[in-house]
């Protein structure tokens, strides 16, 4: 099965349509993170609701709990968490790179210890595949090194050969024509290795292609370089993956540089910390001004938080620990996340897109952005 239809392109922008055996995904998309099998704070019907049709699960954390064996026991991830739409399953990659010194990284594959209790285990590129399979994912990884920022040239080189050859074990270990399985680029911050990582996998012949090891801790301007250095060389009829950057001016940047498909926490968890994203930037909830404030979170916004509820409100409801503040908070969010791609793809439909990235760039700054809340997406 071909993983993506190309409709229009508009610039490097592309507007297309991602083939899953559970069903058609128009990219651009978001995907929001459901870590743990179902996205945080939300039901499968709220996602519905919202015009989500795919989710990102995370392989790590399912293989240590409930354990990939169970959820294939029960049907696999759709059946076992009520989720009708598209599943991509991360390799676990990023979760072994931020155990740091919990883990120990061979040819042979990664042996770690559990989070959760200090069991030990033992992964290998294989391995890492049939646990994505028992998932029932329908896009998966391969297991890939994320190196730390910074790193040397000569480490960042092994690494890069090591997940080219992990790559091409877990192509071997695929046998389900249903299942598409995307390479990952690596190479740090380094221009040369970014080339011969992207290469070496487009000559393995994957059904996609992810750009990962980015937003680490480097600067925006390196992280961009290295993005733009990697699309470069990905075959233009496969979807591309940019792991792990979700930030809504991230997002509109990743599309104009020929990225299809995205992911991050920051939607949800941001919701959780009272966070919430509005046409113009974000505002912080919990803030004193809005003890009285009797205006939406978003004029603009549709959703049910903001049809609904007050700022002075949902204040009310953060401040209150309020367990049904995460829920429209979170609501508000991936709303305001899956109306953002809405629009970014008409705008490729239009032959207009940079119009609109012009335009979101200048009301963008214009916005309420609160201190601290730049980090690390991945996870």
């Amino acid at each position: 099965m071909k993983a993506l239809e190309i409709e229009k392109t508009d610039g490097r922008a592309r507007l297309g349509r991602l083939m899953t055996a559970h069903g058609e995904v128009e990219t651009p998309v978001f995907m929001p993170v459901g870590t743990q099998g179902i996205v945080k704070a939300v039901t499968p019907r709220d996602l519905e609701d919202l015009g989500v049709r795919m989710t990102l699960a995370n392989a790590y954390h399912l293989y240590l709990r409930p354990g990939d064996g169970l959820i294939k026991e029960m049907g696999g991830i759709h059946r076992f968490s009520g989720w009708k739409g598209a599943v991509l399953t991360d390799s676990g990659g990023y979760q072994v790179f931020s155990l740091g010194v919990l883990r120990s990284i061979k040819e042979e594959g990664v042996t770690f210890q559990s989070h959760i209790d200090g069991s030990k285990h033992f992964l290998t590129p294989e391995k890492m595949f049939e646990v994505q399979e028992n998932i029932g994912a329908d896009v998966c990884m391969c297991l890939d090194e994320c190196v730390a920022y910074p790193s040397s040239y000569e480490y960042t080189s092994q690494s890069v050969g090591l997940t080219t050859r992990w790559a091409g074990r877990c192509k071997a270990a695929k046998k389900d024509g249903r299942t598409h399985l995307f390479g990952i680029v690596q190479g740090g911050t380094y221009e040369a290795l970014r080339t011969k990582s992207a290469a070496d996998l487009v000559a393995l012949d994957f059904d996609g292609y992810a750009v990962g090891g980015l937003s680490v801790g480097e600067p925006k301007s390196v992280m961009w370089k290295m993005v733009e250095v990697s699309v470069a060389y990905l075959p233009a009829e496969k979807p591309r993956y940019l792991m792990g950057v979700g930030f809504p001016e991230d997002i509109v940047e990743g599309v104009r540089m020929g990225a299809d498909m995205f992911d991050c926490v920051i939607p949800t968890r941001h919701a959780r910390n009272g966070s919430l994203f509005t046409g113009t930037g974000r505002i912080n909830i919990k803030h004193a001004r809005y003890t009285r404030d009797e205006s939406p979170v978003d004029e603009e916004c549709t959703c049910y938080t903001c049809r609904t509820f007050s700022r002075a409100y949902l204040r009310h409801l953060f401040m209150a620990n309020e367990l049904s503040s995460y829920y429209l908070n979170t609501v508000h969010n991936l709303h305001f996340y899956a109306d953002l791609m809405r629009r970014i793809r008409q705008a490729i439909r239009d032959g207009s897109f940079s119009v609109f990235y012009e335009e979101f760039q200048t009301q963008w700054k214009g916005g309420e952005v609160q201190s601290g809340e730049y980090s690390v997406c991945n996870g």
